[in-house]
């Protein structure tokens, strides 16, 4: 089973402020979070993993 991030993991992971992270959503640079229930999100862990490593130069 796919591990889901909530918004305060992500911001740790990925070092961006909340303002920033956001931003780079609506420009298309981040991956979009995903519905959990009418009040929740959250994001796939793999989707994280894959723009780090894309940022880093990494294969997949």
């Amino acid at each position: 089973m796919e591990r889901i991030l909530r918004l305060p993991e992500v911001l740790a992971t990925i070092g961006l402020s909340r303002s920033s992270l956001y931003s780079e959503i609506a420009k298309g640079q981040f991956p979009r979070q995903i519905r959990l229930s009418p009040r929740t999100s959250g994001w796939r862990l793999s989707d994280i993993e894959a723009w780090i490593n894309e940022r880093a130069g990494v294969a997949k």
